[in-house]
């Protein structure tokens, strides 16, 4: 038996989804735990993976708070009755605060653990866990201390590795099948801040270009009367086929986010969240793609036209294209797989 956990966000709940269908490949059966009340009790039953759901509660960078630290020791507990439950021969941790209570219990009962990390930067709960684990999976290179980085092997983010046409794609969508997409997408939840500064923002460039602007369902009331030829808003979109009909993205600076255009080889301006809100883990993401060319970074909205303006030339798209290519994810999933089977 093998335990996957992990969630509290689509960010380390997709690849944790990933990892456990690739092991379940290998012939061993695999049980997947997320968090009571998270984004898991909606997306687990629909898996066909089988699941638990436990308490957990938010670690915070600043000060725990009274209600999560009590979801957090009933999480432990209940994570305690589970490992002794299951006796899992290995535990695949892939963060975030539903990834804890399971990883920490198995851990100190002497499970083999491994912790995968999709961030440019540990999260706080990997920071703990990664002492912890056997083996220590990266997303992206990290500058680490010797001893993480003796059992540290980088295998890339998990994605949906799946394609389409970019002119099937487009049709699939309702949009134009010949005409330059530019994608705007704000995380599976939607971002307020893009969904406010981008339309007026991108309105002038529909003499050429289309725009499919996913702004999360909570939203999309909101944003629909914005819309306009060439100009489509939708709450929800799927993602494989958004990206493969995108030539341009405007995204937040997630994690999987990031893979799937390095996948999809889809040129990124990346607005990360503010660092006070992450602990500065989507500025760590957009930079390390920036910095290998594969993506601009917007500090400001001061300097979001001449930051825009470079990416709606065919030249620097191609350029970002190649430096995308040498960053695809593709085979993530199955080598965590080989490091979940080899720290058994």
């Amino acid at each position: 038996m093998i335990l996957v956990t992990g969630g509290g966000s689509g960010g380390h709940l997709y690849p944790g989804l990933a990892a456990a269908r690739a092991l379940l490949a290998s012939g061993l059966p695999v049980t997947y735990v997320g968090a009571q009340g998270g984004l898991e009790e909606r997306v687990l039953p629909e898996s066909g993976l089988p699941f638990r759901l436990i308490p957990a509660g938010k670690l915070s960078r600043e000060a725990l708070r009274p209600a999560e630290g009590i979801k957090l020791l009933r999480g432990l507990q209940a994570a305690w009755h589970l490992v002794r439950e299951l006796r899992p021969r290995v535990v695949l941790s892939m963060g975030g605060y539903a990834g804890f209570p399971a990883a920490f219990v198995a851990a100190l009962g002497g499970t083999p653990l491994v912790v995968h990390e999709q961030n440019a930067k540990l999260g706080l709960a990997n920071r703990i866990l990664a002492r912890l684990a056997r083996r220590l999976a990266l997303a992206t290179p990290l500058g680490l201390p010797p001893g993480l980085a003796a059992k540290t092997q980088v295998v890339g983010y998990p994605v949906r590795e799946e394609k389409h046409p970019p002119a099937q794609a487009r049709a699939a969508l309702g949009l134009d099948p010949e005409r330059p997409t530019l994608l705007v997408l704000g995380g599976s939840q939607g971002s307020l801040e893009l969904n406010q500064a981008l339309p007026p923002r991108l309105f002038p460039l529909l003499e050429e270009w289309q725009v499919l602007h996913q702004c999360g369902l909570r939203w999309e009331e909101s944003l629909k009367p914005l819309e306009r030829p060439y100009y489509q808003v939708r709450g929800y979109v799927d993602t494989p086929l958004a990206w493969s009909a995108a030539d341009l993205a405007i995204t937040r600076g997630g994690a999987g986010t990031l893979a799937e255009a390095a996948y999809h080889q889809v040129p990124v301006l990346g607005v990360p969240l503010a660092p006070s809100l992450d602990g500065g883990a989507q500025w760590a993401n957009v930079r390390f793609y920036a910095e290998r060319g594969a993506a601009r970074l917007l500090a400001s909205w001061n300097g979001f036209e001449a930051e825009l303006a470079p990416l709606l030339k065919a030249s620097t798209r191609a350029q970002m294209r190649s430096r995308l290519a040498e960053l695809s994810p593709a085979g993530a999933a199955q080598r965590l797989a080989q490091v979940v089977l080899e720290a058994m």
